[in-house]
Protein backbone atom coordinates (compact mmCIF):
# COMPACT_ATOMS: atom_id res chain seq x y z
CA UNK A 1 0.00 0.00 0.00
CA UNK A 2 1.58 3.28 -0.99
CA UNK A 3 0.19 6.58 -0.32
CA UNK A 4 1.63 10.49 -1.09
CA UNK A 5 0.47 11.31 2.05
CA UNK A 6 3.07 11.67 5.08
CA UNK A 7 2.53 11.85 8.50
CA UNK A 8 4.05 13.36 11.56
CA UNK A 9 4.98 11.60 14.70
CA UNK A 10 6.73 13.20 17.75
CA UNK A 11 8.72 11.39 20.25
CA UNK A 12 6.05 11.29 22.58
CA UNK A 13 4.02 9.65 19.27
CA UNK A 14 6.50 6.61 18.72
CA UNK A 15 6.26 5.91 22.55
CA UNK A 16 2.81 5.55 21.96
CA UNK A 17 3.37 3.35 19.13
CA UNK A 18 5.33 1.00 20.74
CA UNK A 19 2.78 0.92 23.94
CA UNK A 20 0.26 0.79 20.88
CA UNK A 21 1.61 -2.64 19.83
CA UNK A 22 2.72 -3.90 23.47
CA UNK A 23 -0.96 -3.55 24.13
CA UNK A 24 -2.12 -5.78 20.33
CA UNK A 25 -0.08 -7.87 21.90
CA UNK A 26 3.72 -7.69 19.81
CA UNK A 27 6.30 -8.63 21.12
CA UNK A 28 8.51 -5.68 20.67
CA UNK A 29 12.38 -5.72 19.38
CA UNK A 30 14.54 -3.00 18.12
CA UNK A 31 17.91 -1.59 18.73
CA UNK A 32 19.34 -0.40 22.17
CA UNK A 33 22.68 -0.65 23.64
CA UNK A 34 24.75 -3.47 25.36
CA UNK A 35 28.27 -4.77 25.62
CA UNK A 36 29.75 -1.65 23.66
CA UNK A 37 27.81 -2.33 21.01
CA UNK A 38 23.77 -1.15 19.34
CA UNK A 39 22.15 -4.72 19.36
CA UNK A 40 18.53 -5.84 18.58
CA UNK A 41 16.59 -7.01 21.95
CA UNK A 42 13.22 -6.50 23.70
CA UNK A 43 12.68 -3.09 24.08
CA UNK A 44 9.77 -1.34 25.83
CA UNK A 45 9.94 2.79 25.43
CA UNK A 46 11.92 5.15 23.24
CA UNK A 47 14.17 5.11 27.00
CA UNK A 48 15.60 1.77 25.70
CA UNK A 49 16.30 3.16 22.28
CA UNK A 50 20.39 4.09 21.13
CA UNK A 51 19.52 7.88 21.90
CA UNK A 52 22.72 9.94 21.34
CA UNK A 53 24.53 7.11 20.25
CA UNK A 54 26.19 6.38 17.04
CA UNK A 55 28.90 3.50 15.34
CA UNK A 56 32.37 3.76 13.56
CA UNK A 57 32.52 1.19 11.43
CA UNK A 58 35.59 0.37 8.93
CA UNK A 59 37.26 -3.01 8.08
CA UNK A 60 37.52 -5.01 11.42
CA UNK A 61 36.58 -1.97 13.24
CA UNK A 62 33.74 -1.46 15.47
CA UNK A 63 33.09 1.49 18.02
CA UNK A 64 30.52 3.00 19.97
CA UNK A 65 30.56 7.04 19.77
CA UNK A 66 28.56 9.95 21.51
CA UNK A 67 26.62 11.99 18.51
CA UNK A 68 26.39 16.12 19.32
CA UNK A 69 22.29 15.26 19.44
CA UNK A 70 19.83 13.00 20.84
CA UNK A 71 18.74 11.27 17.69
CA UNK A 72 17.30 7.64 18.33
CA UNK A 73 18.67 6.10 15.00
CA UNK A 74 21.93 7.83 14.37
CA UNK A 75 23.53 4.56 13.56
CA UNK A 76 24.47 2.44 10.26
CA UNK A 77 23.80 -1.38 11.63
CA UNK A 78 25.26 -3.29 14.54
CA UNK A 79 26.17 -7.28 14.91
CA UNK A 80 22.49 -8.44 14.90
CA UNK A 81 20.42 -8.75 12.25
CA UNK A 82 16.58 -9.42 12.01
CA UNK A 83 17.34 -12.95 11.61
CA UNK A 84 18.31 -13.55 14.80
CA UNK A 85 14.63 -13.35 15.54
CA UNK A 86 13.21 -15.10 12.01
CA UNK A 87 15.92 -17.73 11.81
CA UNK A 88 17.08 -18.21 15.43
CA UNK A 89 20.70 -19.33 16.10
CA UNK A 90 19.73 -21.95 17.99
CA UNK A 91 16.74 -23.89 17.64
CA UNK A 92 14.85 -27.22 19.45
CA UNK A 93 12.95 -29.03 16.83
CA UNK A 94 11.06 -31.24 19.16
CA UNK A 95 11.75 -33.59 22.19
CA UNK A 96 10.52 -36.83 23.37
CA UNK A 97 10.34 -38.31 26.66
CA UNK A 98 9.55 -41.61 28.03
CA UNK A 99 6.53 -42.13 29.71
CA UNK A 100 6.17 -45.86 31.09
CA UNK A 101 6.24 -47.86 28.22
CA UNK A 102 5.60 -45.36 25.17
CA UNK A 103 7.53 -42.49 24.02
CA UNK A 104 5.93 -39.04 24.15
CA UNK A 105 7.18 -36.81 20.83
CA UNK A 106 6.13 -33.17 21.21
CA UNK A 107 6.92 -30.77 18.76
CA UNK A 108 8.64 -27.30 19.45
CA UNK A 109 5.61 -24.43 19.88
CA UNK A 110 5.44 -21.34 17.84
CA UNK A 111 6.11 -18.00 19.20
CA UNK A 112 3.18 -17.06 21.74
CA UNK A 113 3.42 -13.37 20.57
CA UNK A 114 3.73 -11.86 16.98
CA UNK A 115 6.79 -9.90 16.60
CA UNK A 116 6.94 -5.99 16.04
CA UNK A 117 10.58 -4.81 14.43
CA UNK A 118 11.25 -1.31 15.49
CA UNK A 119 14.09 0.13 13.69
CA UNK A 120 14.49 -1.78 10.39
CA UNK A 121 16.44 -0.57 7.72
CA UNK A 122 16.14 -0.53 3.49
CA UNK A 123 18.73 -3.21 3.60
CA UNK A 124 17.29 -5.30 6.14
CA UNK A 125 14.14 -5.33 4.15
CA UNK A 126 15.65 -6.50 1.48
CA UNK A 127 17.25 -9.53 3.33
CA UNK A 128 14.03 -10.43 5.17
CA UNK A 129 12.67 -10.45 1.48
CA UNK A 130 15.31 -12.63 0.43
CA UNK A 131 15.22 -15.47 3.39
CA UNK A 132 11.30 -15.10 2.73
CA UNK A 133 12.02 -16.13 -0.80
CA UNK A 134 14.80 -19.12 0.52
CA UNK A 135 12.53 -20.01 3.66
CA UNK A 136 8.99 -20.30 2.37
CA UNK A 137 9.18 -20.52 -1.39
CA UNK A 138 8.66 -23.57 -2.85
CA UNK A 139 6.39 -27.17 -1.85
CA UNK A 140 9.00 -27.46 1.42
CA UNK A 141 8.41 -24.10 3.53
CA UNK A 142 10.75 -23.90 6.88
CA UNK A 143 7.75 -24.05 9.51
CA UNK A 144 9.21 -22.50 12.40
CA UNK A 145 10.39 -19.53 10.33
CA UNK A 146 7.16 -19.13 8.28
CA UNK A 147 5.66 -19.24 12.29
CA UNK A 148 7.62 -16.66 13.43
CA UNK A 149 7.66 -14.68 9.88
CA UNK A 150 3.95 -14.83 10.21
CA UNK A 151 2.09 -11.48 11.55
CA UNK A 152 5.25 -9.49 11.82
CA UNK A 153 5.08 -5.87 12.17
CA UNK A 154 8.10 -3.73 10.82
CA UNK A 155 9.01 -0.51 11.44
CA UNK A 156 11.35 0.63 9.19
CA UNK A 157 13.50 3.69 9.56
CA UNK A 158 15.11 5.25 6.31
CA UNK A 159 18.83 5.88 7.09
CA UNK A 160 20.28 9.27 8.18
CA UNK A 161 23.91 7.45 8.07
CA UNK A 162 26.17 5.93 6.20
CA UNK A 163 28.41 3.20 8.21
CA UNK A 164 31.87 3.12 6.83
CA UNK A 165 31.41 -0.31 5.18
CA UNK A 166 27.90 -0.13 4.03
CA UNK A 167 27.42 -0.42 0.14
CA UNK A 168 23.57 -0.69 -0.01
CA UNK A 169 23.08 1.71 -3.04
CA UNK A 170 25.39 -0.25 -5.41
CA UNK A 171 23.11 -3.69 -4.16
CA UNK A 172 19.53 -1.13 -4.91
CA UNK A 173 18.88 -2.16 -1.03
CA UNK A 174 18.60 1.30 0.39
CA UNK A 175 19.44 3.44 2.35
CA UNK A 176 15.72 4.40 1.99
CA UNK A 177 12.84 1.44 2.74
CA UNK A 178 11.04 0.49 -0.79
CA UNK A 179 8.50 -2.04 0.36
CA UNK A 180 7.76 -4.86 2.79
CA UNK A 181 6.95 -2.37 6.21
CA UNK A 182 3.99 -1.49 7.70
CA UNK A 183 5.02 2.18 8.58
CA UNK A 184 8.64 3.94 7.64
CA UNK A 185 9.89 6.61 9.55
CA UNK A 186 12.67 9.24 8.73
CA UNK A 187 14.58 10.76 11.73
CA UNK A 188 14.78 14.97 11.52
CA UNK A 189 17.38 14.95 13.88
CA UNK A 190 17.57 18.98 14.07
CA UNK A 191 13.78 19.25 15.06
CA UNK A 192 13.91 19.95 18.20
CA UNK A 193 11.52 17.33 20.48
CA UNK A 194 12.09 14.62 17.96
CA UNK A 195 10.54 14.78 14.43
CA UNK A 196 9.38 11.06 12.36
CA UNK A 197 8.10 11.86 8.89
CA UNK A 198 6.06 8.38 9.11
CA UNK A 199 5.11 6.55 5.31
CA UNK A 200 2.60 4.37 5.69
CA UNK A 201 3.17 0.72 4.23
CA UNK A 202 0.17 -1.58 4.59
CA UNK A 203 -3.60 -1.16 5.79
CA UNK A 204 -1.80 -2.55 9.47
CA UNK A 205 0.39 0.77 9.51
CA UNK A 206 -2.61 2.75 8.54
CA UNK A 207 -4.78 1.66 11.15
CA UNK A 208 -2.18 1.60 13.87
CA UNK A 209 -1.38 4.91 13.42
CA UNK A 210 -4.81 6.31 13.26
CA UNK A 211 -4.70 5.55 17.32
CA UNK A 212 -1.17 7.93 17.48
CA UNK A 213 -1.35 11.59 18.36
CA UNK A 214 -0.38 12.63 14.80
CA UNK A 215 -0.63 15.44 12.21
CA UNK A 216 0.04 15.97 7.75
CA UNK A 217 3.61 16.46 7.23
CA UNK A 218 4.22 19.79 5.78
CA UNK A 219 5.94 19.96 2.38
CA UNK A 220 9.13 21.57 4.57
CA UNK A 221 9.14 18.99 6.54
CA UNK A 222 8.91 15.81 3.64
CA UNK A 223 11.74 17.84 0.97
CA UNK A 224 14.17 17.79 4.52
CA UNK A 225 13.25 13.71 5.18
CA UNK A 226 14.01 13.53 1.29
CA UNK A 227 17.14 14.80 1.88
CA UNK A 228 17.89 12.74 4.63
CA UNK A 229 17.78 10.01 2.38
CA UNK A 230 19.85 11.43 -0.27
CA UNK A 231 23.03 12.98 1.78
CA UNK A 232 23.11 9.13 3.14
CA UNK A 233 23.24 7.76 -0.40
CA UNK A 234 26.20 10.19 -1.21
CA UNK A 235 27.62 9.12 1.66
CA UNK A 236 28.23 5.22 1.25
CA UNK A 237 31.27 4.00 2.86
CA UNK A 238 32.27 1.13 0.15
CA UNK A 239 31.00 0.68 -3.75
CA UNK A 240 30.95 -2.21 -5.50
CA UNK A 241 29.48 -2.66 -9.20
CA UNK A 242 27.07 -5.32 -9.24
CA UNK A 243 25.52 -5.60 -12.33
CA UNK A 244 28.08 -8.05 -14.03
CA UNK A 245 29.54 -9.75 -10.55
CA UNK A 246 28.06 -13.21 -11.03
CA UNK A 247 29.59 -13.76 -14.72
CA UNK A 248 33.22 -11.86 -13.42
CA UNK A 249 33.28 -14.63 -10.43
CA UNK A 250 32.36 -17.41 -12.35
CA UNK A 251 34.46 -17.10 -15.17
CA UNK A 252 37.69 -16.04 -12.81
CA UNK A 253 37.16 -19.76 -10.07
CA UNK A 254 40.48 -20.19 -10.44
CA UNK A 255 42.09 -16.51 -10.23
CA UNK A 256 45.17 -15.79 -7.95
CA UNK A 257 43.42 -13.25 -5.25
CA UNK A 258 41.45 -16.71 -4.05
CA UNK A 259 44.78 -17.43 -2.98
CA UNK A 260 45.93 -14.04 -1.56
CA UNK A 261 42.53 -14.08 0.34
CA UNK A 262 43.44 -17.40 2.36
CA UNK A 263 46.47 -16.37 3.77
CA UNK A 264 45.01 -13.81 5.51
CA UNK A 265 41.01 -15.72 6.19
CA UNK A 266 40.64 -17.64 9.36
CA UNK A 267 37.89 -19.35 8.36
CA UNK A 268 36.31 -18.35 11.42
CA UNK A 269 32.88 -17.66 9.83
CA UNK A 270 32.44 -14.65 11.43
CA UNK A 271 30.68 -13.11 7.65
CA UNK A 272 28.72 -15.67 8.08
CA UNK A 273 27.22 -15.43 11.21
CA UNK A 274 26.47 -11.35 10.96
CA UNK A 275 25.54 -11.42 7.33
CA UNK A 276 21.28 -11.34 7.25
CA UNK A 277 21.09 -13.38 4.48
CA UNK A 278 23.14 -16.73 5.03
CA UNK A 279 20.99 -19.23 6.05
CA UNK A 280 22.85 -23.05 6.32
CA UNK A 281 22.17 -25.23 9.54
CA UNK A 282 23.35 -28.11 10.76
CA UNK A 283 20.75 -30.68 12.92
CA UNK A 284 22.02 -32.37 16.36
CA UNK A 285 20.16 -35.16 18.51
CA UNK A 286 21.46 -35.49 21.88
CA UNK A 287 19.69 -37.35 24.95
CA UNK A 288 19.67 -36.68 28.83
CA UNK A 289 22.12 -39.28 30.89
CA UNK A 290 18.84 -41.03 32.23
CA UNK A 291 18.29 -42.00 29.16
CA UNK A 292 14.42 -40.64 29.45
CA UNK A 293 14.80 -37.81 27.16
CA UNK A 294 15.84 -37.19 23.79
CA UNK A 295 15.69 -34.42 21.57
CA UNK A 296 16.74 -32.50 17.80
CA UNK A 297 18.15 -29.32 17.62
CA UNK A 298 18.74 -26.90 14.80
CA UNK A 299 22.00 -24.39 14.74
CA UNK A 300 23.43 -21.88 12.31
CA UNK A 301 25.96 -23.32 10.60
CA UNK A 302 28.57 -22.16 8.12
CA UNK A 303 29.91 -22.99 4.53
CA UNK A 304 33.37 -21.80 6.64
CA UNK A 305 33.34 -25.07 9.17
CA UNK A 306 35.24 -27.72 8.02
CA UNK A 307 32.35 -30.45 8.88
CA UNK A 308 29.82 -28.21 6.66
CA UNK A 309 31.01 -29.74 3.34
CA UNK A 310 31.99 -33.64 4.94
CA UNK A 311 31.36 -36.68 3.33
CA UNK A 312 32.75 -39.81 3.86
CA UNK A 313 36.51 -39.66 3.56
CA UNK A 314 36.96 -35.94 4.31
CA UNK A 315 35.44 -32.63 3.25
CA UNK A 316 34.96 -31.55 -0.13
CA UNK A 317 36.23 -27.92 0.86
CA UNK A 318 39.42 -28.78 2.77
CA UNK A 319 41.13 -25.66 1.86
CA UNK A 320 40.85 -21.52 3.51
CA UNK A 321 40.92 -20.88 -0.18
CA UNK A 322 37.90 -22.93 -1.80
CA UNK A 323 35.90 -22.29 1.45
CA UNK A 324 36.28 -18.46 1.06
CA UNK A 325 35.39 -19.18 -2.82
CA UNK A 326 32.05 -21.02 -2.04
CA UNK A 327 30.98 -18.15 0.02
CA UNK A 328 31.50 -15.11 -2.03
CA UNK A 329 30.80 -16.87 -5.08
CA UNK A 330 27.42 -17.94 -3.70
CA UNK A 331 26.69 -14.63 -1.96
CA UNK A 332 27.22 -12.61 -5.75
CA UNK A 333 26.60 -15.12 -8.52
CA UNK A 334 24.77 -18.72 -8.01
CA UNK A 335 22.71 -17.16 -5.58
CA UNK A 336 21.10 -15.62 -8.49
CA UNK A 337 20.92 -18.98 -10.55
CA UNK A 338 19.05 -21.01 -6.96
CA UNK A 339 17.12 -17.96 -6.04
CA UNK A 340 16.60 -15.23 -8.41
CA UNK A 341 18.91 -12.54 -6.99
CA UNK A 342 21.88 -11.67 -4.99
CA UNK A 343 22.32 -13.02 -1.23
CA UNK A 344 24.07 -9.23 -0.58
CA UNK A 345 22.54 -6.41 0.39
CA UNK A 346 25.69 -3.83 1.18
CA UNK A 347 25.05 -3.70 5.09
CA UNK A 348 28.68 -3.88 5.60
CA UNK A 349 28.63 -6.53 8.15
CA UNK A 350 31.20 -8.88 6.88
CA UNK A 351 33.50 -6.44 6.31
CA UNK A 352 33.34 -4.82 10.05
CA UNK A 353 32.98 -8.64 11.83
CA UNK A 354 35.98 -9.87 10.05
CA UNK A 355 38.69 -10.08 12.34
CA UNK A 356 41.12 -9.22 9.81
CA UNK A 357 39.17 -6.70 7.83
CA UNK A 358 38.68 -8.99 4.45
CA UNK A 359 36.55 -6.47 2.12
CA UNK A 360 34.22 -8.07 -0.55
CA UNK A 361 33.98 -5.24 -2.23
CA UNK A 362 38.19 -5.23 -2.46
CA UNK A 363 37.95 -8.40 -3.20
CA UNK A 364 35.48 -8.12 -6.37
CA UNK A 365 37.59 -4.45 -7.23
CA UNK A 366 40.67 -7.00 -7.86
CA UNK A 367 39.32 -9.23 -9.81
CA UNK A 368 37.89 -6.72 -12.09
CA UNK A 369 40.72 -4.49 -11.78
CA UNK A 370 42.89 -7.46 -13.03
CA UNK A 371 40.96 -8.58 -16.41
CA UNK A 372 41.34 -5.00 -17.23
CA UNK A 373 45.06 -4.60 -16.78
Amino acid sequence: METATRRILTSEGLDGLLAALKRRGYRTVGPTVRDQAIVYDDIGSIADLPGGWTDEQDGGHYRLVRRGDAALFGYAVGPHSWKKFLHPPTLRLWRAARDGDAVQVVAEAPPEQPFAFIGVRGCELRAIEIQDRVLLAGQHADTPYRERRRGAFIVAVNCAKAGGTCFCTSMNAGPKAAAGFDLALTELADRPGGVFVVEIGSEAGRLMLADLPQRAATEGEIAAAEGVVERTAAAMGRAMRSDDVRELLLRNLDHPRWDAVAERCLTCGNCTMVCPTCFCTSVEESSDLAGGETGRSRRWDSCFTMDFSYIHGGAVRASARSRYRQWMTHKLATWFDQFGSSGCVGCGRCITWCPVGIDITEEVRAIRDSEQR
